[in-house]
């Protein structure tokens, strides 16, 4: 009897080991900009800050959050490709550019985010008043084949202007936001396309103009690479689902949503971001979880008109929402 009982205890114990083993927390590593318009990361980071996680207390206790940022797209690509990263919040070129160049194989967008935020500024002194004044001038963009940079490279091209990666006729400079502001106040380049809210910061801050403004283009998708959503579909879900949750929080709570932005955006960067910027910047930026096949039709086009893209692909398997 006694041996029975010693023998059903070491199998209760064996039993319990491997449940904690089973049970051990899972971690998902998000990416995100801090950028207005990457408003779902930079929210739920801050909040993750607090100690009141929204994806944690949706994902459940088994679930751990990691939070890393970026400054555009490119980097985060790289990250996922490195498998140092799950998901992240991203702009569509970057997002195509990746799964192109990994033929369809890396990354899936899972759901959308954010349209509007994007813009050109220039300088308000009449340097740039028209298409025809581009020549010769230097445009900021955050950074090498980020979608800003695509577009701004594209719409160059589309106006008869020859750009390449290192010159032509007017020079396209990638360079961090914080670098683009100073640069614009010295008057050492002559416009700037980014999002906000260094649009607002360009207008407020530097006296920029608003030369064009892409008000129903997409800004930032949510994508995962397949390992994750092919291992953990279960979590994938979930994770959409509270995105999904925090867009219509978003929209129904915009001024605590807009405190939460200006905690974290100065955690991350040491720069306080002024209410007023942000009540500026606001109306600019509309939250979405839609997202479909054919949108991304004219993103592909800009990639391919600035010499990103060389090839067609396959899309087919592009969006795939868990």
């Amino acid at each position: 009897m006694k041996r029975f009982f010693a023998n059903s205890m070491i199998v209760f114990g064996l039993m319990i080991a491997n449940i904690q083993t089973y049970a051990e927390p899972i971690t998902i590593r998000i990416g995100h900009f801090p950028n207005i318009t990457h408003a779902h990361g930079v929210i739920a980071h801050q909040l993750s800050r607090q100690g009141k996680g929204w994806f944690e207390e949706r994902l459940g206790a088994d679930v751990k959050i990691e939070w890393y940022t970026y400054n555009a797209g490119p980097s985060a690509m790289e990250a996922i490709f490195a498998n140092a990263l799950d998901v992240t919040y991203v702009g569509p070129n970057p997002a195509i550019n990746a799964y192109v160049k990994s033929n369809g194989e890396e990354i899936r967008v899972i759901s959308g985010a954010t349209n509007g935020g994007a813009a050109l500024i220039v300088q308000s002194n009449g340097r740039i008043a028209k298409p025809e004044d581009f020549g010769g001038k230097k445009i900021a963009t955050p950074q090498l084949g980020n979608t800003q940079d695509v577009s701004c490279r594209a719409y160059l091209k589309a106006n008869g202007y020859k750009v390449t990666q290192t010159g032509g006729d007017v020079l396209v400079l990638p360079t961090a936001n914080p670098d683009q502001l100073s640069l614009f106040m010295k008057g050492e380049i002559d416009g700037v396309w980014t999002v906000e809210p260094w649009v607002s910061r360009l207008e407020l801050e530097a006296n920029g103009k608003l030369f064009l403004e892409e008000t129903d283009s997409i800004t930032t998708i949510f994508v995962s690479s397949t390992k994750f959503l092919t291992e953990h579909r279960d979590l994938a879900k979930k994770l959409a689902d509270a995105h999904a949750e925090l867009t219509a929080w978003i929209e129904a709570n915009p001024e605590e949503a807009q405190k939460l932005i200006q905690a974290e955006i100065e955690a991350e960067t040491t720069r306080p971001v002024s209410s007023e910027l942000l009540t500026h910047a606001w109306p600019r930026l509309h939250f979405t979880n839609d997202v479909a096949l054919e949108t991304f039709a004219k993103f592909t086009q800009a990639a391919k008109d600035a010499g990103f893209l060389k090839t067609d692909a396959d899309f087919a398997n592009f969006i795939q929402k868990p």
